[in-house]
């Protein structure tokens, strides 16, 4: 009998800063999701640097003192990978891999990678292998040594690997082809829109591992991926959903993050038509997890970048099973009371009190509350179709909500 193989996870370390703009609490929020991406992408984490400056050292992201500090570790644990919060430039890049003569990767680099390794079908991966071009274009000079003598791995997936004779002239033609190829694409895909019909179209949009996927499976009892790492989804997957006998199209697309590279916002946009083109936005969001907020904001952020900020939306609140809130022993008179504090039905007070019957409480995973889910989605959809078409009514009775 074989064995199963094992997976090699390589030795990481991350580095970010504390600035004016970003203080220690918002760094470690970002350096937790940082290490998601890197186990996400292959890597284990086994130890993070950060420092705190006014801004990033120009040459080499940190100061002199922290890079002795990191390149001590590097050698004396063997890291063959070390991952920056931020996007670093090209100089930047190439003066920290000469310090340390390992491989360094930024944020941007890092989800480029992932969405590499998860591009399914064809018009997914030509929409990454754009974006790493754009990403790969200003950093051509000084790279192919590096990628001559580390191959594989996190990072080094997609363009850039195979062809160390690659220039810039090469590279640009290269964008231009996958940009018609893309546009190409587009058009097809927009007359398969086209041809829908006229049914209601509903997006399931989120935050990444949400549980956008998950919903969709329960919804549409049909068997999209889902599993617990970020962008697990990057092609929009469009299902025939019916309701009492109410039919309307529900699609699932790539989820969202803080920090998202532009390039892959830009050659994305199409996959986004899908939201772009909704009548209703499922919002679903991670109650369960500490920064809810910012993710919601980080969402509505980009749905705004895509002209969809003002679409009819139901927020839901998914995986309410997983919520947990801290507590404060009695004793205890110094610590203060803060939203992480709140039960469930405290946060239903707050501001979530204003959205009314547009906010919904869910497990996806346990199916809790899903009936009243699906009657509330009902009875928007039903709206939107009679508005439509105002002779359908009848057809489509109203139901009450729990």
């Amino acid at each position: 009998m074989l064995e199963k193989e094992e997976i090699t996870y390589e030795k990481s370390i991350l580095i970010g800063i504390i600035t004016k703009t970003q203080n220690e609490e918002k760094l470690n929020e970002f350096l937790d999701e940082l290490a998601f991406l890197t186990y996400t992408a292959g890597g284990q984490v086994v130890k993070r640097f950060t420092q705190k400056m006014d801004v990033p050292n120009s040459k080499t992201f940190i100061g002199s003192g922290k890079m002795e500090e990191v390149l001590a570790y590097v050698q004396q644990h063997d890291i063959s990978t070390v991952v920056f919060d931020d996007e670093l430039t090209p100089a930047q890049q190439r003066n920290i891999e000469r310090i340390l003569k390992a491989k360094i990767i930024d944020r941007t680099n890092l989800i480029l990678d992932i969405f590499a390794q998860r591009a399914q079908t064809s018009y997914a991966r030509t929409q990454v292998e754009l974006a790493q071009y754009q990403y790969l274009l200003p950093r051509l000079t000084g790279l192919w040594t590096h990628l001559e003598r580390q191959r594989g791995g996190i990072g080094m997936r997609g363009p850039g690997e195979t062809e160390i004779e690659t220039d810039r002239r090469i590279v640009r033609d290269r964008i231009s082809l996958l940009k018609k190829k893309l546009t190409t694409i587009d058009k097809q895909m927009a007359t398969q829109r086209g041809n829908r019909g006229k049914l209601v179209r509903v997006a399931l949009v989120g935050y990444t591992n949400v549980g956008k996927s998950t919903l969709m499976n329960v919804i549409a009892k049909s068997k999209v991926f889902a599993e617990n790492k970020l962008f697990a989804t990057l092609d929009t997957t469009v299902r025939k959903v019916v309701i009492g006998n109410l039919p309307f199209l529900l699609s699932d697309t790539v989820g969202f993050i803080r920090k998202l590279p532009t390039q892959l916002v830009e050659s994305f946009k199409s996959t986004l038509d899908e939201v772009r083109e909704a009548d209703l936005l499922l919002h679903v969001v991670d109650i369960s997890h500490p920064q809810f907020e910012d993710h919601i904001t980080s969402v509505n952020k980009i749905l705004a970048e895509i002209d969809s900020v003002e679409k009819p939306t139901i927020m839901v609140f998914n995986k309410i099973d997983a919520y947990q809130h801290e507590t404060i022993d009695e004793d205890d008179l110094i610590t203060e009371r803060t939203t992480a504090h709140y039960t469930l039905e405290e946060w239903k007070q707050t501001w979530m009190s204003r959205i009314g019957d547009h906010a919904l409480f869910i497990s996806a995973v346990q199916k809790e509350n899903i009936d009243i889910f699906r009657k509330r989605v009902y009875k928007e959809v039903r709206n939107i179709h009679v508005t439509r078409f105002p002779y359908n009514h009848f057809l489509y009775p109203e139901i009450a909500e729990e």
